[in-house]
């Protein structure tokens, strides 16, 4: 799964007069989409260490709580426990279909035990799964139902749904998202990252302002942050135009 890489072949609106400073305008916003890649790249491992983490330690509550609660929760829980260790192998593929030892995969999981909260926890995975596996329609799909109040997991899986309309070119609706999702995570990690993210892709939908907001906003309000100390960068291109 991709958070968020932009698209190479993204461009912007070319102006009528002055080619020479447009075709500068645009090599500035197209270093600014590399380096946003490159960010993505050096980083994502973290990401998703984090949003498994989290729905790990999600897991095993629910699996505590359901052996006290409801045998259908606790047959749900034991029966996505499988694909959670092949989520965390990077076997994402097996993870969502499925092996030939019994585990029926998180696609068929989420379905069977849809109205279990480990159910809509397979589902989550399902979605995640199949954004590893560049199914970015599917996955958005299933992780557009996810409705979960928990204050790690809620951000995290909306995150990756802003990533998955990035990737289908939603910009709109990415932006949108990613600013939720920022705001819902409310910490110095999660929150800059998405909000540079939704700021890149405001500069590709030609809204320069609301970028230069955000790009303040993450250089003031988290400072410490990667994304803090390289806001500096986008910040003066943006304002010597």
């Amino acid at each position: 799964m991709t958070i968020f890489a932009p698209a190479n072949n993204r461009t912007m609106a070319k102006k009528a007069t002055k080619p020479a400073a447009a075709k500068q305008e645009q090599g500035g916003l197209e270093e600014a989409l590399t380096r946003s890649e490159q960010f993505f790249e050096k980083n994502k491992k973290t990401i998703y260490a984090i949003v498994t983490l989290i729905i790990v330690i999600i897991a095993g509550g629910m699996l505590y709580n359901s052996k006290v609660v409801q045998p259908r929760e606790l047959r749900a829980s034991e029966a996505i426990f499988p694909g959670e260790t092949y989520f965390l192998n990077g076997d994402f593929r097996t993870a969502l279909q499925g092996d030939t030892y019994g585990y029926e995969g998180f696609e068929a999981l989420a379905d069977e035990y849809s109205r279990t909260k480990a159910g809509k926890l397979a589902a989550a995975y399902a979605g995640l799964c199949c954004a590893q596996l560049d199914s970015f329609e599917v996955a958005s799909r299933y992780l557009d139902k996810f409705n979960g109040k928990d204050k790690m997991a809620s951000p995290s899986i909306m995150g990756a749904l802003a990533n998955c309309y990035a990737n289908m070119d939603q910009l709109d609706k990415a932006v949108a998202t990613f600013e939720k999702a920022a705001k819902k995570a409310g910490n110095n990690l999660l929150s800059p990252y998405y909000y540079f993210q939704a700021a890149i892709i405001y500069e590709s939908l030609d809204k320069p302002e609301q970028a230069l907001k955000l790009y303040k906003m993450i250089k003031v309000k988290y400072p410490e942050s990667v994304e803090g100390q390289e806001a500096d960068k986008y910040i003066a291109r943006l304002t010597s135009k």
